[in-house]
């Protein structure tokens, strides 16, 4: 049974930072493509940041230079901390894991950046 259980989220001021952490089991962590992907009200889910299984990022523009992601293939564990958080960096973010035409998605967990 695939799992990816995201944690981390919570209400932050403009400015602030905040670390999500995505738990994986149930998977060859190590050889999936990792991703954080976001939903704000009203709008479609959008990538914010991928990581290869060999560990090479990928960013959305808007969050260049603010977020990073990471992972540990030790722990089967993905991070994303964002710095410089924004309330427009406000939605429902979920981890996503991918390989061949598996794909797996979390729960998501909400984050609330306040001006």
């Amino acid at each position: 049974q695939v799992q990816l259980v995201e944690s981390g989220g919570g209400l932050v001021q403009a400015g602030g930072s905040l670390r999500l952490s995505c738990a994986a089991s149930g998977i060859i962590f190590k050889l999936y493509a990792m991703g954080w992907y976001r939903q704000a009200p009203g709008k479609q889910r959008a990538l914010v940041a991928s990581i290869s299984s060999v560990g090479s990022p990928n960013y959305a523009d808007s969050v260049k230079g603010r977020f990073t992601i990471s992972r540990d293939n030790a722990k089967n564990t993905l991070y994303l901390q964002m710095n410089s958080l924004k309330p427009e960096d406000t939605a429902v973010y979920y981890c996503a894991g991918r390989l061949g035409r598996s794909d797996y998605w979390g729960q998501g967990t909400q984050v609330t950046v306040s001006s």
